[in-house]
């Protein structure tokens, strides 16, 4: 069964006809060559092997954890077929509750060591491919900036050989102006986090320095590319922009701020995904403020505040849902049984 929609054809194709998207890779291989790929800015030269601050080391593979239908993410992106989902390994953010923790630290020796498999841009197309074959909807690439020159090509490849999903930009929300110009036309629909309300929250919690200006302005810039959030006939996702935004124990992912940013300066019918899917992981059961899921209280003022700020499309996860969301990558299937 096809998950794809023939009446709408992803921009990503027509930049592959004309050649952009060979252009585009070839810029992105120029940023990561001593990296710039993110906001870290780390100048790591991978092009020499050197690891950066994400723990990628290379520019003509990447590591992936997993690419399996999901049938987890938000309704629209899951349709019947499911979405797409390619897990990237390392991540330019050092989140200490992250729930992917299993893959988003990569250990001293890089993917060598950590269990994931390093695939060329023929490998990753490969992976698009069979994705397509199972009936997905999209490409969901979760943490996929470091790996930018590896996607592209893939996408070049993918192409050639038919491939025609729309793409999803699913990532930290931590992203560049020059990374953003290389993904214009190139992404379908952006599915970035706002994490925090405050750079103080930012830096102790995810060494994100910078975080609220640099994931504004990236918000604001996603929406200008893609626009608000368009579904086909069939209720699937094709185009536009979803915020994700989990809600921290205690306030201290500065829901207030953030709804409040999109209401204002987005739009109140951008696409909320308010989850409330917390819980401690990672190095979060030994951090103060951390150790502990969220209250019914703290999960009932956050829904008061998408009242506040009238905004009008919101997908607020259920509380008990923080139960069932912890992936486990040492199996073939991460989200089997959730």
């Amino acid at each position: 069964m096809s998950g794809t929609n023939e009446t709408y054809k992803p921009g990503w194709l027509a930049l592959a006809a004309s050649g952009e998207l060979t252009n585009r890779a070839e810029r992105a291989l120029e940023l990561a060559a001593e990296c710039r790929l993110c906001p870290r800015a780390c100048r790591a030269k991978r092009s020499g092997g050197q690891r950066g601050a994400c723990g990628a080391d290379s520019v003509i593979s990447a590591p992936v954890a997993s690419a399996v239908p999901h049938f987890g993410e938000e309704p629209p992106l899951v349709g019947t077929g499911g979405s797409g989902t390619v897990f990237f390994a390392g991540c330019g953010l050092h989140c200490l509750f992250c729930q992917n923790f299993q893959i988003s630290h990569l250990p001293p020796g890089g993917a060598a060591d950590s269990g994931v498999q390093e695939l060329d841009a023929q490998g990753l197309a490969g992976r698009f491919l069979a994705l397509q074959r199972a009936g997905c909807h999209n490409l969901n690439l979760v943490t996929a900036s470091s790996h930018l020159p590896v996607v592209l090509a893939a996408l070049e490849l993918a192409a050639a050989s038919d491939c025609r999903l729309p793409v999803v930009w699913n990532s930290g929300g931590y992203e560049t102006a020059e990374t953003l110009a290389l993904l214009d036309g190139v992404v379908d629909i952006y599915l970035p986090d706002m994490k925090f309300g405050s750079d103080e929250a930012a830096q102790r919690l995810s060494e994100g320095r910078g975080y609220v200006e640099l994931n504004r302005a990236a918000v604001s810039e996603m929406f200008r590319q893609v626009g608000l959030l368009e579904l086909d006939a069939r209720g699937v996702a094709v185009r536009g922009l979803i915020v994700r935004h989990l809600i921290l124990p205690g306030g201290l992912a500065g829901t207030r701020q953030v709804l409040e940013f999109l209401s204002r300066d987005i739009s109140r019918y951008v696409q909320l995904s308010l989850m409330s899917q917390y819980f401690p992981s990672y190095r979060a059961t030994v951090t103060p403020g951390l150790e502990r899921p969220i209250t019914v209280r703290e999960y009932e003022q956050a829904l008061a505040l998408v009242e506040e700020f009238r905004l009008e499309n919101v997908w607020a996860q259920a509380l008990e849902s923080r139960d069932n969301y912890c992936p486990d990558f040492e199996r073939d299937q991460p989200f089997q049984g959730l």
